[in-house]
């Protein structure tokens, strides 16, 4: 089953970061702009709840305890859903004010890997371009909590993920249209060989994930769809979703087969969201393929 399916019309200004809890049986996303909420929803129930927090999230990467790593404007979080505290536990752009974190995975060792950019969302929420261009760095966070930085300058970090294999990572600069692929060692958390994986689509990349056969799921910003793109970086096939502005995708459920994915409204004319009044909203479909196991962040926060 391909048909597409809003299974929750929440009208987020810009849904972000969505990933499944398998132990909770659960997804968590973020609406990025103020106010900002941390969001949850349980398929199943079709429980949902949302968290407002004091500033701008991004990704995030659930934790044992039931407590989540989380990157946002300023640096890294722990969120507690418990109390709906937000705890800072690392800054390291501190010296770059004008910065904000964005995308973010967790790979199979449990190290948490985001990038940063240059803030392109004002205090009203109007679009501003970034100071400096490509400002941002792609960094390693390991069980120490100490934040190392891998790569850069980034415009615009997203679709961070791996190959099943575990021999590949993923990683996108939205600012430039491409998605890049790296050479991954696994054991020691080193990224080396970066390569351009695919330039191709409609619209720029945003956030991904890979499926249990090594296809890497790519949600088009400004594309109006997910595309799937088979590991020699050829596009496979192309699935519209109807919000002009697709933001991430996870595969979610039991048996990891439903791909979940967010959208944006942000800035939308009045056009626009009469042609896609859901835009913003969480959807959902059955492509077929299945998931891989999510992972979880495995450092301890102090």
């Amino acid at each position: 089953m391909t048909d597409v399916a809003c299974v929750l019309d929440c009208r987020d200004k810009l849904g972000e970061g969505v990933i499944w809890d398998a132990e909770a049986r659960c997804l968590w996303w973020v609406d990025v702009p103020r106010p900002a909420r941390i969001q949850r929803l349980n398929p199943g129930t079709g429980d949902h709840q949302d968290w407002p927090v004091p500033e701008m999230v991004m990704s995030l990467s659930p934790r044992r305890d039931g407590t989540l790593l989380v990157a946002s404007h300023h640096g890294l979080n722990v969120f507690d859903p418990r109390d709906g505290s937000l705890r800072r536990v690392a800054a390291p752009e501190a010296d770059k004010p004008a910065n904000r974190s964005n995308d973010g995975g967790t790979d199979a060792r449990g190290r948490f890997w985001f990038g940063t950019m240059g803030n392109n969302i004002a205090e009203d929420n109007a679009y501003v371009a970034p100071a400096g261009g490509s400002v941002g760095s792609l960094y390693r966070v390991g069980p120490d909590m100490v934040p190392v930085r891998m790569d850069g300058p980034v415009g615009i970090a997203n679709s961070t993920c791996w190959s099943p294999d575990g021999r590949t990572m993923y990683f996108a600069d939205t600012m430039l249209g491409t998605i890049y692929a790296y050479d991954f060692d696994a054991e020691i958390g080193a990224i080396w060989n970066r390569r351009v994986f695919t330039t191709e689509g409609p619209g720029y990349p945003d956030g991904s994930c890979v499926d249990a056969e090594g296809f890497l799921w790519n949600a088009r910003w400004e594309g109006a769809c997910v595309l799937r793109f088979a590991p020699d970086g050829s596009l496979d096939r192309a699935f519209p979703i109807p919000a002009s502005r697709v933001t991430c995708c996870c595969f979610g459920g039991d048996d990891l087969r439903t791909l979940y994915v967010t959208t944006s409204r942000l800035h939308l004319t009045p056009d626009e969201l009469a042609r896609h009044p859901q835009a913003g909203g969480l959807f959902a479909l059955r492509p077929g393929p299945a998931g891989q196991p999510p992972n979880r962040f495995a450092g301890q926060v102090p």
